[in-house]
């Protein structure tokens, strides 16, 4: 009887299996093809991090243009630009006089000046002192600090103005004035005057004709 022969080696190694790596290897390939399967079908949420910059920029514009509405709020208490109204703080006894009415006045009291000079009696000045008075509102503000700073800057261009203080409809205004001017001539002038140094302002008539 012939004796067994021993199984060779090669056959016993082909039958160890798959290395150990192979395996692990293959399991993370699967692991990350079934994560982005997932991913792409929705079924892993995406980061917040998008999410929570979109946010935060959108709150920033609110809040920016919340500032830009604070800034020009008419009551005058958030925005530093001086707030000013020169129509609400007219009195009722004085009436603003158009440019083309203060001019049209302007130039018979100029040629009245003209014939006074030449030797003419001072009745017609006398009229003129005891007539209408011409005021020039350069401004109005709800800050007095920023009434100061015009007054001042009228100051340097050789203008004397003076600051009034009135309320109206409970608030309170600080009113930048020069005069009165006994003439509309005088006013007129003065009007173009502050005009060329980039001031406006109204003039109003006081008193009667």
């Amino acid at each position: 009887m012939a004796a067994r022969r021993p199984a060779s080696r090669g056959a016993s190694r082909g039958r160890q299996g798959t290395p150990a790596w192979m395996w692990l290897l293959t399991g993370i390939l699967i692991g990350l093809g079934l994560a982005w399967y997932l991913f792409a079908k929705g079924y892993i949420p995406q980061s917040r991090g998008a999410d929570a910059q979109t946010g935060e920029t959108i709150s920033g514009e609110a809040a920016g243009a919340a500032g830009s509405a604070e800034e020009v709020a008419p009551d005058g208490k958030a925005g530093k630009r001086p707030q000013y109204d020169f129509f609400t703080v007219l009195p009722e006894m004085e009436v603003v006089v158009p440019e083309q009415e203060l001019s049209a006045r302007a130039q018979p009291e100029a040629d009245a000046a003209d014939s006074a000079a030449q030797g003419a009696d001072n009745g017609a000045a006398a009229a003129t002192a005891s007539g209408p008075h011409y005021v020039l509102q350069v401004g109005s503000f709800r800050a007095a600090t920023d009434a100061d700073q015009l007054k001042a800057r009228l100051a340097l261009l050789g203008v004397v103005a003076q600051v009034q203080t009135v309320t109206v409809n409970d608030a309170t205004w600080h009113r930048v004035r020069v005069g009165p001017l006994s003439e509309a001539r005088q006013a007129d002038e003065m009007r173009s005057r502050l005009a060329d140094n980039g001031i406006d302002s109204l003039v109003m008539k006081t008193g009667s004709e």
